[in-house]
């Protein structure tokens, strides 16, 4: 049982207990109050609440208000002075009674058994967190930053470690998250120490919370100012003095954070440290710089580009690293072998359907956000169905995997839409412009699609490559002019993808005529060596006739290197496209066409193809 002041939460009968008189819950309101007990003192976000308690279903978060006002009359909290229910506008709730009987260290965003499976492919990291803490407890203060990608599984290697911690016992664990829109750059409003401040409730809430509680109340009064415990307002009562001022509450922190380390191992976790607020980053820094030995483990999760050059935080972290007073985690995708180890997990079978994990570890290109969404999309399309072999439940493809036409789950789009829109106007032109050419483009194409000069193009190219993840320069290529053209790629398909399908089909066709007619200006006399770019961009456009007329010169070009199979292939996609074209001029070159193929199959059947002229 999970016991705040009086009251008992008895997960077994689903009811609660006050002075031995059972009180009955509805089923919800119970699973409400379970969720917030088990969580106690840290932030619980509406969509957390809802995801938990409602998965995969749609509700409307105005329901846990209904039943946030059933719990505090049942127990009997007010609202405006809380003491076990705290709310926080339009952010959530935080429980910030003294829970006993729970597991408040843990920093898991989710319940049940999900949250408690190991991560596959990440051992390496784990051990080297291992390393870290065995340090702390020798007394040597630690800095780790875990940086990587969007869904590349910061958060989750953070969790693990510091479930393993709590669970060992070895270390006192709290977390902070950081929010966006209250701290970091380019946001109006900020909350000062905000991520701070929950590690701290969270740390109240804890068996060692009375500890912790009687140190600020000596060595900093002024932060018990901006906590709001049970705990707190007793130290408060016992130390009415608050005279540490609001330019001593940095040093202050630091002293009684050490002293509590010196009692017990602490960890400190702060998530998503690119949008911490100023105080919290000076709080990091002087930790970190501080030279008496402290058991002390600061870990913190933060992307490695998608800040400013001249934020805070990027600026903190290459000094630190510099002088060598922290560690730098870079997380990496995931290999092919532990994608088969999570979908062996997943589906519960040993033996997966031939060429699954090839397939999605391309696809997801090893980020684990990605393969979970990708395989959750497969799972609801029914391109991946449940059978039976040998009476067991067995899972197989119900389409091979060469005709699955993926696109991008819905949820996975939104996400990336959401980190495209964070640019400027002009920076989400560029990449919907670069996107229209494939995977890696030329400056030169992106500038011609945006009516734009060239060089200022690939200055922009070279700033968005510094500070986003999903864009890498590729190298440069001689244009038949003697200029030279700088290249950039997308670092995942599922980018390119969404920047492609986002813009209007209007402004998608316009720019994919003018990067064809800045291809045949480039390539003039030349145009057959560049055909089958050339037809992508006329087809883009709707220029169907063209299209055909630059498929046809592509075919002829494979022909020449007697490549019948692509020949007959660009041929039948010449047809495919006629079909677009006026009557008069659809039958004319369908019979042309027709022929064109008849030959090229011809050749491929008497096997002039094998091999193919270079």
């Amino acid at each position: 049982m999970k016991q705040f002041e009086s009251y008992r939460l008895d997960t077994a009968n689903e009811c609660l207990w006050r002075s031995g008189q059972r009180i009955e819950l509805k089923p919800k309101p119970f699973a409400v109050l379970r969720y917030l007990v088990e969580n106690p003192g840290r932030l619980i976000t509406h969509d957390e609440l809802l995801d938990a308690l409602w998965p995969e279903t749609f509700v409307q978060p105005q329901v846990l208000r209904t039943y946030m006002l059933e719990l505090r009359k049942v127990l009997g909290d007010d609202i405006d002075k809380p003491r076990f229910i705290q709310t926080l506008p339009k952010r959530g709730y935080r429980f910030i009674s003294a829970v006993t009987g729970a597991s408040p260290a843990s920093p898991s965003a989710k319940a049940g058994e999900a949250a408690e499976q190991p991560i596959v492919g990440r051992e390496d990291e784990l051990a080297q967190l291992a390393a870290e803490l065995q340090r702390t407890l020798e007394g040597q203060r630690r800095l780790v930053f875990i940086t990587g990608e969007t869904g590349i599984g910061k958060t989750a290697l953070a969790e693990a470690f510091c479930r393993t911690a709590s669970v060992a016992n070895t270390a006192c664990v709290a977390r902070g998250q950081c929010v966006e829109g209250f701290g970091g750059p380019g946001f109006g409003g900020k909350e000062e120490y905000y991520p701070v401040t929950e590690a701290l409730n969270q740390l109240c809430a804890s068996p060692d919370g009375e500890v912790l509680c009687g140190i600020l109340g000596r060595l900093a009064p002024a932060w018990l100012a901006l906590l709001r415990h049970e705990r707190v307002a007793q130290a408060e009562t016992q130390d009415g003095s608050r005279t540490t001022s609001r330019e001593r509450m940095l040093g202050a922190i630091c002293e009684a954070l050490e002293e509590f380390a010196a009692q017990k191992a602490l960890v400190l976790f702060f998530e998503d440290l690119h949008w911490a607020d100023a105080s919290t980053l000076n709080l990091i820094s002087a930790l970190a710089r501080r030279r008496s030995s402290s058991k002390l483990m600061i870990v913190a999760t933060c992307r490695p580009r998608d800040v400013a050059a001249e934020d805070p935080l990027k600026r903190l972290k290459q000094d630190l690293v510099t002088r060598r007073l922290c560690t730098e985690m870079a997380v990496a995708p995931l290999q092919k072998t532990a994608v088969k180890q999570f979908l062996c997990r997943e589906l519960k079978q040993d033996a997966l359907p031939s060429g699954l994990a090839s397939f999605l570890h391309q696809h997801s290109e090893g980020n684990p956000l990605f393969l979970i969404a990708l395989l959750e999309h497969l799972l609801a399309q029914r391109f991946l169905i449940p059978g039976e072999i040998d009476g067991a439940r067995s899972w197989r493809l119900r389409v091979p995997l060469e005709e699955m036409d993926l696109g991008v789950p819905a949820g996975l789009a939104q996400m990336i839409e959401l980190e495209i829109e964070r640019m400027s106007p002009e920076e989400q032109r560029l990449l919907e412009a670069g996107s229209l050419v494939g995977m890696i483009f030329p400056v030169w194409a992106a500038a011609a699609a945006m009516r734009a000069d060239a060089a200022d193009v690939e200055e922009a190219c070279e700033q968005l490559a510094r500070r986003v993840y999903f864009l890498e320069r590729a190298g440069q290529d001689e244009l038949p002019d003697g200029t030279r053209a700088a290249f950039y790629v997308f670092a995942h398909g599922l980018y390119r993808e969404v920047l492609c399908q986002r813009q209007p089909a209007a402004a998608r066709s316009r720019r994919h005529r003018r990067i064809a007619d800045r291809l045949s200006e480039l390539f003039a006399g030349r145009e057959a060596s560049v055909a089958r770019e050339l037809a992508t961009h006329y087809e883009g456009s709707g220029d169907w006739p063209q299209a055909v007329h630059a498929l046809r010169s592509a075919a002829k070009r494979a022909g020449e290197r007697e490549a019948w199979a692509e020949c007959a292939e660009l041929l039948e996609h010449a047809l495919q496209l006629a079909g677009n074209m006026s009557a008069a001029d659809r039958e004319k070159a369908a019979r042309q066409l027709q022929k064109e193929i008849a030959s090229a199959k011809t050749m491929l059947a008497d096997g002039i193809s094998l091999p193919p002229k270079v």
